[in-house]
């Protein structure tokens, strides 16, 4: 095979790849974009979205996980909250809101087509700028 083949070829599978992941991230865009659509899951103050997609699973944020109780989590959502006893219930709407808005959003995606199942993960990311955040505003 000559190099200007070889060369041919080698471009050829490139484009097929850029392409590709050209396509996956504009799948993950039409997907938040869904997401954004709704009033309920848009008005939220955390912004649950797609990170990634992975065959026919889409990977979405989520505060909560095995390692972060809902309460972390909520305390991060709403600060004022921070000395209310579990047993108050503003602190059960406020586990009741975000477990139905975060049901809503993964029913939202599963209803995108190509999308058979969600796998959520927690957005460490999202603590780690809300904490810095606070540490500014306390500095103010």
């Amino acid at each position: 095979m000559t190099d200007r083949k070889q060369f041919i070829i080698v471009m050829l599978v490139a484009a097929i790849f850029v392409g590709w992941l050209g396509w996956r991230g504009f799948e993950v865009i039409s997907l938040n974009h869904a997401l954004q659509d709704d009033d309920i899951v848009a008005k939220y103050p955390y912004q649950h979205r797609v990170v990634r997609v992975e065959g026919n699973t889409a990977i979405m944020s989520s505060l909560r996980s095995h390692s972060t109780p809902t309460r972390d989590a909520l305390n991060a959502v709403f600060p004022s909250m921070r000395n209310l006893a579990d047993t108050s219930r503003e602190w059960q709407r406020a586990e009741r809101e975000m477990a139905q808005v975060q049901a809503r959003a993964g029913d939202i995606i599963l209803g995108q087509s190509g999308i058979d199942r969600i796998r959520w993960e927690l957005d460490e990311n999202w603590y780690h700028l809300s904490d810095m955040q606070s540490r500014q505003s306390a500095r103010r």
